[in-house]
């Protein structure tokens, strides 16, 4: 995934086979990915990309593990209709690439998206979780719409400037210990920048031994060490959102 601290695409990881509980639909220029919780709420959840896609089975299935804790859940295609990064793309065309995608641009799709939720689905209380990609936008999103009761920024980083901090609600950052995309040192100057001028509840939350992608794009069974560290980051993700939502 692309990160806008240090822009460069990584692995797809373990992408696995999954079609998803949900189902597609037309939201004015954009699809989305919906799926619904068992029995009527009026909380929701936006699941924003990385930069695989709106359609790729390892972020539905997020979706849909989030719709079953009691959410109305919706991955939106952030890209609106441009496509998304493939594994086989030359990665030396990867940031031209990028710059039709800035994740610090969506307002037009969380404007959408959130009319949506209000008037379709009867929406009252609205979150946001991201993954790479989809991280930086929430945590721009963030710092815009005070509607977003909470949200979840999974390994994803926004450049430091001074006006990055003034987060409008409770925002839990969680990041892997080996990234190859992200330093430690970036995560450390967040927190400390977080605590300087944070106005909200907010937490960072580094994992140990893990990398890029580990929450949503490594098979639990894949490494037995890892499976605590993903179910645990799941665990934190959906905690995250009971709590302030």
């Amino acid at each position: 995934m692309a990160n806008e601290a240090q822009p460069c695409p990584c692995e797809i990881g373990h992408k696995i086979e999954y079609g998803g509980l949900g189902h597609e639909v037309q939201i004015e220029h954009i699809k989305a990915y919906i799926s619904q919780p068992p029995s009527n709420t009026d909380k929701a959840v936006i699941v924003v990309q990385d930069i695989f896609g709106w359609q790729m089975p390892n972020t539905r299935y997020m979706v849909d593990m989030i719709a079953a804790n009691g959410y109305i859940a919706i991955c939106p295609d952030f890209f609106a209709g441009k496509e998304p990064w493939h594994p086989s793309d030359d990665w030396s065309t990867f940031q031209e690439w990028l710059k039709t995608r800035n994740a610090r641009n969506t307002d037009k799709e969380a404007n959408v998206v959130l009319k949506y939720l209000k008037e379709k689905c009867h929406a009252q209380r609205i979150g946001i979780v991201g993954f790479c990609w989809g991280g930086i936008v929430v945590h721009d999103l963030m710092m815009k719409y005070p509607e977003l009761k909470a949200g979840v920024s999974v390994y994803g980083i926004v450049r430091d400037s001074e006006d990055v901090y003034s987060l409008k609600n409770p925002t839990l950052f969680i990041f892997a210990e080996n990234d190859a995309v992200i330093p430690l040192e970036q995560v450390t100057l967040l927190t400390q920048k977080l605590k300087e001028h944070c106005k909200v509840d907010y937490q960072t939350k580094i994992f140990p031994g893990q990398t890029h992608g580990f929450v949503h794009r490594q098979r639990e069974d894949w490494n037995p060490k890892d499976k605590p560290y993903i179910e645990e980051a799941r665990k934190d993700l959906i905690n995250w959102l009971n709590k302030y939502i």
